[in-house]
């Protein structure tokens, strides 16, 4: 297996290749990234499993587009867990957050117990992902209908919709023995065949590979102690697996008090009046928490600025 490293890693993307078939994919791997960015929060188990597969998926399918920006995946439902959004820059910077009403999360887990179908936490409602690559630039929007019963089947439902490779997706995200957060993914792809008409190869090599995929377990995608290279091998060796240059990834939010103050100077001034607090307006950050504190005189200076 070419670029054979037992070392272990975390926060990444490892591309490969099944080299008997024209199919690609992706492994990914989040540990302190995604712990630092679900900490931030006072999410219930529940939220927080899905938070991390929606990051492991946006990870996933992110590297499947050539762009310079930001890539989105957001899911909004009429559920106790109303909202999910995980993004992605092109450079590998990961953030996310979630909206929930806790009672009625509360009221679903008491029914259910720790683990309710994920129809029930989110409702119906859509399925979005979205690539902007700056201002100058058109916006690119894929929605689908919430259907299926986890995230990477809802996401698998979109590729069936629409005109793109056929693919096969896991996902999983769980505490760790020492209650910190992990998440994996795993996503192969089918690429398209040159002469566009196929074989009875291509297919039994796709099938295979489906198969090799779907025996990888969870603990085997979340397990710190099991490098990336290994669990390709593990699960592809058979029909040889190249694993390409890893991409590193990191938690980073792009909020600050410059962009806060920004956005405060074109709300209305009932819009800022609903967030003061002791006459002070504070903004808190979804992403990361962050709390920005301006007093009249900050709000003045800000609101000056955008006239």
């Amino acid at each position: 297996m070419a670029g054979f490293d037992v070392k272990t890693a975390d926060d990444l993307i490892q591309p490969f290749q099944i080299e008997a078939s024209a199919i690609r994919g992706r492994l990914v791997r989040l540990g302190p990234a995604l712990d630092e960015i679900l900490k931030r929060h006072d999410y219930p188990d529940v939220v927080a499993s899905v938070l991390g597969e929606a990051m492991a998926l946006a990870a996933l399918l992110s590297t499947a587009l050539k762009y310079e920006g930001i890539f989105t995946l957001q899911t909004k439902g009429n559920g106790p867990l109303s909202l999910l959004v995980a993004d992605i820059t092109s450079t590998g910077d990961l953030r996310g957050y979630a909206q929930f009403d806790p009672q009625a999360t509360a009221a679903l887990l008491s029914q259910t117990g720790p683990t309710p179908s994920l129809p029930r936490l989110l409702g119906t409602g859509y399925l979005a992902f979205t690539v902007d690559q700056g201002p100058h630039t058109e916006r690119y929007q894929g929605i689908v209908e919430l259907i299926g019963a986890t995230l990477a089947e809802c996401v698998h439902h979109y590729f069936r919709q629409s005109e793109q490779l056929e693919t096969a997706l896991k996902v999983a995200s769980a505490r760790d023995g020492e209650g910190r957060w992990r998440a994996g993914g795993l996503m192969i792809q089918r690429m398209p065949d040159p002469g566009g008409l196929g074989s009875e190869k291509d297919d039994e090599g796709w099938r295979r590979a489906a198969v090799f995929m779907a025996s990888c377990t969870s603990a085997e995608l979340l397990d710190p102690e099991l490098s990336p290279e290994r669990l390709l091998y593990r699960l592809f060796h058979e029909d040889g697996v190249r694993a390409f240059r890893k991409r590193p990834l990191r938690f980073a939010c792009r909020c600050s008090r410059e962009r806060v103050a920004d956005m405060l100077g074109a709300l209305p001034k009932d819009d800022i009046d609903e967030i003061k607090e002791d006459a002070q307006t504070v903004v808190t950050c979804e992403f990361c928490s962050a709390r920005y504190v301006f007093s009249p005189a900050d709000l003045d200076a800000a609101l000056e600025r955008r006239r």
